[in-house]
């Protein structure tokens, strides 16, 4: 029986087919667009089936030198799975009876795991397949808060051992704290039991790795943490979160930040109701406020992140980083994914260094996990092991656990492979030749830039955005880059890129993913392109660049708390007038889901919302049958209701921030859901 890949015989009868619009007079630009590839056309997410019984609430992973898998559960189990990539796995139980297991490394044939309050040894002496040796190699100190997790271990090129540790979470949550000592920060462990507290700032650290010898995290979101994020974690560093700061005073800290010198600079917000109890404080849309960059001014050891992962775009809560092997995943061999655990996704990241510092780019890469992802490995036949768990933390996906494989098909997809940052703008790197014709017009391109804010607020909304102007592109002889200068640079800001024109030369497909997120915290020196050099080409309505300012972007007056005119390079640019609200408006046709998917991405309502199903909030058709009003609905964005929805345990933030003409047409959208009308 011959077997035929759709992907390869497409490519083969392509040349025909093309000619055959060609010569009909068909437009074979407008044709392949509307059949553009997705992910998953190269990208197949594989289920790795488990025995009836075993739970994988998956906390770690780790790969064998013989192939084998190792397998932690929340729960305290291990299990080494023998032929994991094969359609019947074996799980052998190695280890049980621990504590919430979250991360396991192999080293000199034993196992190494991280416990919620020590790093254990774990030994097969016997060799009968069962750990028969459960060794304390360090135990650090718990208060017994259940949010007091531990994360690890990764293995240093010394053969020591890195783990991260959570903070706790007290009754007012939105402020965890560091209730005994090393809480909120990364230590290292000696295989003779010492220990070394390395750097603090951290807040939930659950992505720790250990990436070209040199260690690594993620963050999730909230009091200090802005959005998710890749940092480097050195010793001697802080991070951002003030809270572990207390043991900064102990002698054999590194850390000489003080919390003084952060809650000198930026309000704690220990806000309290009339009855002096806490309450969790909000945003504050007009106010002046300052970013980890304005805060590195003041304190130099404050590590700024390498690549944001913008939050409720590329997940809501980040996790494991694994670098991409020679001969895995085509042209990404060299870069890092990183899994997330709400959104249960992929995300990719192509970092360079700029001035000594790292900086780099964000995309999409995979969704459609079915459960939250915590932790991530290459399995030997150079697919990537997805270890998933949804409990207590709420996730995306039908499953409330499991163990995937991400597998590649072998075909390359249309990508920016990479961006890099230049002196006037960024250049552009595909994975195949782009078409000349659309990647030499500007209106293929848009360039916005925005950033954090650095405070105590749980999260942060994206302020002081600002629209760049693009005045020119250059494409390579071979269509392989693309260069476009970008007038408005700024340093320290997270430039959005989205590709919407640009084609594949030899499909005409548009790229699988068309936005990027670089983090840009230095612009190169060097070189920058003459006029002579670009092409102006703009096919677009936008005039001499695709960014200028259009009706709905001509800027308005911004006003801060005290009634001042705000300072645009740190007020929250929020309009101060607004269209009224009004329950009677006339009747229209609902907007479509393609019409706000945007909208909803952009205000991040994916993070937490979906159309059809309950994720860490309910779903949309659940919503319109509460049949709000638009203006409810509205109001419920700005300010939302939690009792309204008392069985989810995870509450809306306000949501001030989305414009009153965004939000009218999501509610027009989530009321045309409600089917029983």
């Amino acid at each position: 029986m011959i077997r035929f890949n759709k992907k390869n015989v497409f490519s083969k009868m392509l040349p025909v087919v093309l000619l055959t619009l060609a010569i009909s007079g068909l437009k074979t630009e407008g044709w392949a667009q509307a059949e553009s590839a997705k992910e998953e056309d190269y990208f197949k997410i594989m289920r790795v089936p488990a025995p009836e019984g075993i739970i994988l609430e998956v906390g770690g992973l780790c790969t064998l030198p013989n192939g084998d898998v190792g397998v932690t559960t929340r729960r305290g189990d291990v299990f080494i799975v023998e032929n994991p990539t094969s359609q019947r796995p074996y799980f052998r139980k190695f280890a049980s009876g621990m504590h919430e297991v979250l991360g396991l490394v192999y080293k000199e044939g034993a196992l190494y795991c991280a416990q919620r309050g020590e790093l254990t040894k774990l030994v097969d002496t016997d060799m009968d397949g069962k750990a028969d040796v459960y060794e304390t190699v360090y135990a650090w100190p718990v208060s017994g808060n259940y949010h007091e997790y531990s994360f690890g271990p990764k293995l240093a090129p010394d053969g020591s051992f890195f783990v991260t540790l959570n903070l706790g979470f007290p009754e007012d949550w939105w402020h965890p704290r560091s209730f005994v000592p090393w809480r909120g920060w990364a230590l290292n462990i000696k295989e003779d039991g010492s220990m070394e507290p390395w750097a603090t700032g951290l807040r939930s650290p659950c992505g720790i790795s250990m990436i070209d010898g040199e260690l690594w995290y993620t963050d999730n979101q909230g009091d200090w943490v802005g959005s998710g994020s890749l940092k480097p974690i050195r010793k001697g560093a802080f991070l951002g979160h003030p809270a572990g700061l207390v043991w900064a005073n102990l002698p054999n800290s590194p850390v000489k930040v003080k919390q003084e010198q952060i809650l000198s600079k930026i309000n704690p917000r220990l806000d309290v109701d009339k009855e002096g109890r806490p309450v969790k404080p909000a945003n504050i849309v007009n106010e002046q406020f300052m970013t980890q960059a304005d805060m590195k001014q003041f304190v130099p050891e404050l590590q700024a992140a390498a690549v944001w992962l913008p939050h409720g775009i590329l997940g809501i809560s980040n996790s494991e980083i694994v670098k991409i092997p020679e001969g895995s995943f085509g042209p990404f061999a060299g870069q890092l994914l990183v899994g997330d655990q709400g959104q249960s996704i992929i995300d990719r990241v192509f970092m360079e260094k700029v001035n000594g510092e790292y900086q780099g780019a964000s995309w999409a890469f995979r969704s459609g996990f079915q459960s939250g992802i915590v932790r991530l490995a290459w399995a030997k036949d150079g697919s990537l092991m997805v270890g998933e768990t949804n409990r207590g933390w709420g996730s995306a996906g039908e499953a409330t656990e499991g163990l995937q494989r991400l597998v590649w098909n072998n075909s390359i997809p249309f990508e920016m492979r990479a961006v890099r940052a230049m002196p006037d703008g960024f250049e552009i790197e595909f994975t195949k030749p782009a078409d000349q014709k659309t990647a030499e017009d500007i209106a293929s391109y848009s360039v916005e830039s925005y950033t954090y804010k650095y405070h105590a607020v749980y999260g942060s909304p994206p302020v002081n955005t600002e629209k760049c102007t693009i005045t020119g592109v250059k494409v390579s002889d071979d269509g392989m880059k693309a260069r476009i200068v970008v007038s408005n640079l700024r340093k320290n800001f997270i430039h959005t890129i989205t590709i919407n024109g640009v084609q594949d030369k030899e499909t005409f497909f548009s790229l699988v993913h068309p936005v990027a997120y670089y983090t840009l915290n230095n612009i190169p020196e060097g070189k920058k392109l003459l006029p002579s050099e670009v092409s102006t080409k703009n096919s677009g309505k936008g005039g001499k660049g695709s960014s200028l300012p259009s009706k709905s972007t001509v800027p308005v007056r911004y006003k801060n708390t005290k009634g001042a005119a705000a300072n645009p390079a740190t007020s929250d640019q929020t309009p101060t007038t607004a269209t009224p609200v009004s329950s009677k408006t006339k009747a229209t046709k609902a907007p479509s889901f393609a019409e706000v998917k945007n909208l909803l991405q952009k205000n991040t309502c994916l993070a937490c919302h979906n159309p059809d199903t309950r994720q860490v909030g309910p779903a949309y058709k659940d919503v319109a049958k509460r049949k709000y009003t638009v203006a409810q609905i509205i109001d419920l964005i700005h300010n939302p209701k939690p009792e309204h929805w008392p069985d989810y345990s995870t509450p809306m933030p306000p949501m001030p921030q989305v414009p009153n003409a965004e939000a009218r047409k999501i509610a027009e959208w989530i009321n045309s859901l409600n089917k029983s009308k």
